[in-house]
């Protein structure tokens, strides 16, 4: 049976001339136990409290005075109280524990006036199962609604965001007040420097949810891109806030730049992951473009670099491969090395005999090149990009000194040079 059709009608004649006393009295004890709602101050804040409560009271004694009241009518304003409250940024923890203290102040008046009444047992049993069934209704209500509101308003948020990301990478290049109002909408706080992380691997939209706050993400895009406001911000520990979205998945790190040159960034840190995928550079982990700009640079045009190391690579172009590669891998140390065979021989794990021998060979082949400076340069970033597009196989190595492991035999001991005076 339907508790409110027990309640005596007279209960609702008795209460409602005291529903704003009651009202006031509940106002009062959430704004005791719940600080969120202790803001005396706020007067349009108080109204809506005390609007909130008085609408239950009056809900309530409407369906004891008529049994068949509009139930909807319950649901839909609390619904309406949820998506407000929601709207005003509170917790729906907060919203539930309002409602648990506004329903047992509620009781005691219930109670205190079923004694005055006069209620049989019966009656005050009905009373507080009507108390508990409206509670119930006014809490899955608010909830309801509340939930709507939050999923209504991350939903709009993350679209905002979305058109903000857009706009900071459109091309040609959005006006700067366009982005400042966008962002306001978005609730993004302009940062004055950013980074760009490039992610490879990530196919879920989902992963947007585990971000950081002031953390903006496209995870649609290929590769994916987090832009970091202020990531050189001492005590800022992003890179472990960011580890549940990146997940071990290559990650390239774009240099830090004011924003408005995120796009350039984006470009270094979208090149870096390329060249982790191509094994060029370090594939695992998160990579620093910070700490690769010389190979970066070296790539940032393929087609030029493999022209300029076709030119001066020339002369090696008629040797067998295998002595190519140790000819070539011996002049880009020696290079390194400030022309010190002593060092190169260190570099490479060989006799200096050995490094002689070779940078011997090498003259033959380039002649003047070896000593004239713009020459050099381009031969070692010849020799760097010819590494790095094709690394030379790792040959037979009986031991730390390849080539000496035995004696050196004794072609390795040439006359002197001029070659010999740059050290030992």
């Amino acid at each position: 049976m339907d508790p409110f059709a027990v309640v005596p009608q007279r209960l609702a004649d008795f209460l409602r001339p005291h529903l704003d006393e009651i009202t006031k009295e509940i106002e009062h004890e959430v704004q005791l136990q719940v600080p969120e709602y202790a803001r005396p101050a706020d007067d349009a804040y108080v109204r809506t409290i005390r609007a909130g409560v008085r609408r239950a009271l009056t809900l309530f004694v409407d369906r004891i005075a008529d049994v068949d009241q509009d139930q909807e009518r319950v649901a839909r304003t609390y619904q309406e109280i949820g998506r407000g409250e929601a709207g005003e940024g509170r917790g729906l923890e907060v919203l539930q524990a309002a409602l648990r203290l506004g329903g047992r102040a509620a009781w005691r008046r219930l109670a205190k006036a079923a004694d005055e009444l006069g209620l049989d047992s019966g009656e005050v049993a009905a009373l507080a199962e009507a108390a508990f069934t409206h509670m119930h209704e006014i809490m899955q209500a608010a909830t309801e609604g509340h939930g709507e509101a939050r999923l209504h308003s991350t939903g709009e948020l993350q679209r905002r965001r979305k058109r903000l990301m857009d706009l900071l990478f459109a091309d040609p290049p959005a006006s700067a007040e366009a982005v400042e109002e966008l962002a306001r909408t978005a609730r993004w706080a302009m940062p004055r420097r950013v980074a760009v992380m490039a992610v490879d691997g990530i196919e879920q939209e989902d992963d947007e949810l585990l971000l950081p706050a002031g953390v903006l993400a496209d995870m649609s895009a290929r590769p994916a891109r987090l832009v970091i406001p202020d990531p050189d911000r001492p005590g800022v520990p992003r890179r472990h806030a960011l580890a549940p979205v990146l997940r071990g998945r290559p990650t390239a790190v774009g240099p830090t730049v004011p924003l408005s040159q995120i796009v350039d960034s984006l470009r270094c840190a979208a090149r870096a992951l390329s060249l982790m995928r191509r094994g060029i550079l370090p594939g695992d982990g998160v990579l620093r473009c910070a700490d690769h700009l010389s190979t970066l640079v070296l790539y940032a045009d393929e087609p030029l670099i493999r022209a300029l190391s076709s030119r001066a690579l020339a002369p090696l172009a008629g040797i067998p491969a295998p002595q190519r590669d140790r000819l070539a891998e011996t002049l880009l140390a020696w290079l390194q090395s400030e022309s010190s065979v002593g060092v190169t021989a260190v570099r490479l794990h060989v006799h200096p005999q050995t490094v002689r021998y070779r940078m011997r060979q090498l003259e033959k082949v380039f002649g003047e090149a070896l000593r004239d400076a713009e020459a050099r340069f381009e031969l070692e970033m010849a020799l760097r990009a010819n590494v790095a597009f094709g690394p030379p196989r790792e040959r037979d190595r009986p031991g730390p000194d390849r080539e000496h492991s035995r004696p050196a035999p004794e072609y390795v001991r040439p006359p002197a040079s001029p070659l010999r005076s740059t050290g030992t």
